[in-house]
């Protein structure tokens, strides 16, 4: 009998033009959280991919508890009691959450003892239990299509766990998590690897493989680099093996005087589709060179205040301005024109089109201007020219450069060229929504570091992070939000991390 209750020996999987894992073996103990590491395309959730039947290896073998397996599909893997929960998300969007956490083990009943039928109103009952037992509370008689991305990340792991698999894979699971949510979840893992379970855990956060993981590996452009303990490897040394180079964590903000002001949001009311007012009679305004962070825990309101400067949602009330120009009801391509930038939360829904090419997705804004077009007709050379820059600057990691296509490319690297584009615009306010969601640490300080260039160039920058860590290294002045109502707005200097999570928690000094 193996050791291992899980061996993925000589793996090799190869798209068109890259490949993804080459030649890799892990081996994961029962009982233990094994966390793999890499670089935002560096082949762990392919290879995770691998293990739960999404993908076929091009080579290689499959242990599972010590018998050789061919896992052709999700359904052979659920059968090996292998579960996962996807960095991008596996769910139907006009289905409610419990049907989605539900399917295809629904509670079925008989009428009359004959015929069968899915007994919602238990499935509903079910699901609102497991979610209160998780700290992951979620409506389940809410349709996913009508929730943020922070409350679908809960559904796919309550998926996971309603499925009381053995072996389970955590892809990027505390992505949008707040930070209660995530010491919680970690603590399910504990308890999970307690009572018999074996987790593979692929995060970029270093100190949550610290406080929970036993072993990791780490991969780097397709291949196994190392295969370390924990315990004997500080975080320092785990980064430098992600990019294999040196990693300086330390950010240089210089001190400046603010220019003219950019922003103004005067007394802004948002509703919700349910006539909710989800931002209540909110004002701020940001200038040039300044770093205005609003801080807050998800589902808050922060969102929709982007979402409203950028023009996806219509305010009830207020007022917003942009260099002294009210452009409340401008549309979306005209408040780019005026000189908005936006990274938005939901990178799939709102900030690329998966099924085109690269190139165009980072020219999607610029596309009806010179040089890309000229009397309606478009310039296939100046796309391509600008593309090629573009992915070279920001490393963005694309098998077919200009053509690949968006959606066969990384989380992280979809994230890139989002970011890429946005910075590209040179516009006077760039708003940042979660903008190192999914990126490895590298792309972490490069993304930072291209944020406070912005700054000290005289931008004005709105930061929406659920991390406080970056919204203290990188915010000028910092407003915090609860339950819709900014509490309070300071210079950032003159607030500690506990006090930002007092107000973020709505107490009221």
């Amino acid at each position: 009998m193996s050791d291992y209750i899980v061996e993925m020996r000589n793996i090799t999987k190869r798209f068109p033009g890259i490949v993804a894992n080459d030649d890799v073996s892990i081996a994961v103990k029962k009982g233990e959280i094994f966390a793999i590491l890499g670089e935002n395309g560096a082949g762990k959730s392919t290879l995770m991919s691998i293990l739960f039947g999404l993908y076929e290896p091009d080579a290689g073998e499959i242990f599972i508890r010590g018998n050789k397996v061919f896992l052709n599909s999700p359904n052979e893997a659920s059968a090996l009691n292998i579960g996962m929960v996807h960095q991008h998300f596996k769910l139907v969007s006009n289905y409610t959450i419990a049907e989605n956490i539900v399917l295809g083990q629904e509670p079925v009943k008989r009428a009359f003892g004959i015929f069968p039928y899915v007994d919602v109103k238990a499935a509903s009952a079910q699901i609102r239990e497991l979610s209160k037992t998780y700290g992951l509370e979620v409506d389940p008689d809410k349709r996913i299509r009508d929730v943020n991305v922070s409350i679908q990340q809960r559904v796919e792991i309550l998926k996971m766990l309603y499925r009381e698999a053995e072996i389970l894979i955590f892809d990027e699971p505390t992505a949008l998590l707040t930070p209660q949510e995530i010491e919680f979840l970690l603590k399910i893992m504990e308890e999970l690897r307690n009572g018999g379970k074996t987790i593979i855990l692929i995060t970029h956060k270093l100190e949550e493989i610290k406080k929970i993981a036993e072993r990791f590996a780490v991969l780097r452009r397709g291949k196994m680099v190392a295969v370390l303990d924990v315990e004997k490897t500080t975080t320092q040394e785990m980064a430098e093996l992600m990019v294999g180079r040196a990693i300086s964590t330390e950010l240089e903000k210089k001190p400046h005087s603010f220019g003219k002001e950019v922003l103004r949001i005067q007394n802004l009311t948002v509703k919700n589709e349910d006539k909710f007012e989800v931002v209540k009679n909110v004002s701020f305004s940001v200038k040039g060179g300044e770093v205005f962070a609003i801080a807050g825990v998800s589902g808050n309101g922060q969102v929709e205040i982007a979402d409203t400067i950028a023009g996806l949602l219509t305010p009830h009330s207020g007022n917003i301005f942009l260099n002294g120009h009210e452009i409340t009801q401008d549309s979306i391509r005209e408040r780019t024109k005026k000189g908005i930038a936006y990274i938005p939360e939901d990178r799939q829904s709102y900030g690329i089109t998966l099924d085109f090419p690269l190139g165009n997705n980072l020219a999607i804004k610029s596309y009806y201007r010179e040089p890309f077009s000229k009397n309606g007709i478009l310039n296939q050379e100046s796309f391509e020219k600008y593309a090629l820059k573009l992915i070279e600057k920001f490393d963005i990691r694309a098998a077919n450069s200009f053509y690949t296509i968006t959606r066969s490319m990384s989380g992280g690297n979809q994230q890139k060229a989002i970011v890429a584009r946005e910075i590209s615009q040179d516009a006077p306010l760039m708003v940042f929504v979660q903008p190192t969601r999914g990126l490895d640490i590298g792309a972490i300080d490069t993304i930072h570091r291209l944020i406070l260039e912005e700054r000290d160039m005289g931008k004005a920058i709105l930061l929406i992070s659920l991390e406080l860590d970056e919204i203290m290294a990188l915010a000028d002045t910092i407003g915090i939000i609860y339950n819709g109502e900014i509490l309070k707005i300071s210079n950032a200097a003159d607030l500690s991390t506990q006090e930002v999570g007092r107000y973020m928690m709505g107490v009221r000094q």
